[in-house]
């Protein structure tokens, strides 16, 4: 199992996420705000400078509120196109 940050499936991620602030209307420091976190946490997953881990994951779906199922499911969509 690849886990380079740059596998398809982790740039899938960071597109996903990136898609999901704008659509939201928010700026990266807005996002990262919410977060509690800097504004450069939100760039650097969302171009590729680092990867974020489950909990992560949760906190910023939340912060876009978002499910993160619905993320994970075009993950898994993608991951099973790739497949067939």
């Amino acid at each position: 199992m690849q886990k380079s940050l740059r596998s398809p499936r982790q740039q899938l991620l960071q597109t996903l996420l990136s898609a999901a602030r704008k659509d939201g209307n928010l700026t990266q420091a807005e996002l990262a705000e919410r977060l509690n976190k800097p504004q450069s946490f939100v760039a650097k997953y969302e171009n590729g400078e680092r990867r974020i881990d489950v909990i992560e994951f949760i906190d910023i779906t939340r912060a876009l509120d978002i499910q993160p199922v619905d993320i994970l499911g075009q993950i898994g969509a993608d991951a099973d196109r790739r497949r067939a």
